[in-house]
């Protein structure tokens, strides 16, 4: 029989290799010793696994305990296997480096869509945690005078691990502190990608340069408009990797964003998607050169072979004074923010549309549900009495 014990099982095992125990005796055992501390082992699992660890034949009934309040309580020992398989995947689980996940590595890896303070107090509260577990394990801790050696390592080797962390996450604190923080556009303007307001608010838009790719048709359905958001983002991470080696330094890419306009305006309450013509952008950091664009657009194409990369493009806005609401949900529910947006709230204020809608995309589509969506919507505008001559 091959030893794939988990370590649940292999603790309860090796509990009753020791000597034969009931439910309760094992409970007891683990929370003296203080065993959750390295294992995982519930109340209300330990029953489970003696039943797995039976059916197994690892170990069998040994009687009854005496009464205790009434009841007797089964017994468990180990069998002549169980005594041979918990020896052997104990042998195996001291010599073999198993690979562990922590959650704290998936983090540090999405680290970027955090804010940079928000960074921080995670990391904070990870060294008030830590403090606590370590000094938690050390009055678990049997005494050493008294303890086996055995004991007295499992509890050594979970305090080297606790304090091994805590050292390397005081460093990582500290080059916190001095580290300069990737460039992102939505911490840079909040107000732009972070609205609060699902109401029509007015906003200042400053000159912002994109990377940007035109296009007409529908697109939920239009084949020229995936490989056109596929271009901008083959583009803007080439941009992002060349750009770390300079002393401008790295910068997230931001969110798609798009500007819609047709002729015929009826086309979009209509959702006439067919007929809607589309520039798609992303945004960038102002030391981003034309000719750093030209680099990057032969290197993406040089990987990706979507011949849409050559029609990548900078793109200088400006757009000031413009109408802006958050909206959230379904994209196809936007049709009552904008018939408000035209039908009331221009007029409301003396103004018109000065440029194409546009709109920004702060959740990605393929995972997230319809009616959890954010869209930032957005018009430029102009007072009606604007004197143009």
């Amino acid at each position: 029989m091959k030893p794939d014990l988990s370590a649940a099982e292999l603790t309860l095992l090796g509990l009753l290799v020791e000597r034969p125990r009931h439910g309760y005796e094992l409970e007891a055992v683990i929370t003296d010793r203080g065993m959750r501390e390295w294992t995982e082992i519930g109340f209300s699992s330990i029953y489970y696994l003696l039943t797995k660890l039976r059916e197994r034949e690892l170990i069998a009934p040994a009687g009854d305990a005496p009464p205790a309040g009434g009841k007797a309580r089964k017994v468990y020992a180990a069998t002549d296997e169980g005594r041979r398989v918990c020896a052997l995947a104990a042998e195996r689980a001291i010599a073999e480096i198993h690979p562990v996940f922590p959650r704290v590595l998936v983090g540090l890896a999405n680290q970027p869509a955090v804010a940079p303070e928000d960074v921080r107090a995670a990391l904070d509260r990870r060294a008030a945690a830590l403090a606590e577990r370590v000094e938690a394990v050390r009055r678990a801790a049997p005494d050493a005078r008294h303890a086996p050696e055995f004991v007295r390592a499992i509890f050594d080797y979970t305090l080297g691990q606790l304090t091994a962390e805590q050292a390397w996450l005081d460093r990582y604190r500290a080059q916190g502190e001095t580290a300069v923080a990737p460039y992102d556009v939505k911490r840079e303007h909040k107000a732009l990608y972070a609205p609060k307001n699902t109401t029509w608010d007015l906003v200042d838009v400053p000159e912002q340069r994109f990377l940007a790719v035109d296009g007409t048709g529908d697109p939920n359905t239009a084949p020229a408009y995936a490989r056109a958001v596929e271009a901008l983002y083959g583009v803007a991470y080439t941009l992002k990797f060349a750009s770390k080696g300079t002393p401008d330094g790295d910068f997230v890419v931001g969110p798609l964003e798009g500007l819609w306009w047709s002729p015929d305006p009826g086309v979009f309450t209509s959702r006439a998607k067919d007929a809607w013509n589309w520039t798609m952008l992303i945004s960038l950091p102002s030391w981003i050169t034309d000719g750093m664009i030209e680099d990057a657009r032969e290197t993406a194409l040089a990987k990706k072979k979507n011949p849409v990369i050559s029609e990548v493009r900078p793109l200088t806005l400006h757009e000031g004074r413009s109408a802006q609401v958050l909206h959230i949900g379904s994209y196809d529910d936007e049709t009552p923010l904008m018939t408000e947006l035209h039908a009331s709230y221009l007029a409301a204020h003396g103004l018109r549309p000065a440029g194409a809608h546009h709109e920004v995309y702060l959740k990605d589509p393929r995972r997230t549900a319809p009616e959890k969506l954010r869209t930032v919507l957005r018009q430029p505008v102009e007072p009606v009495d604007r004197d143009d001559r």
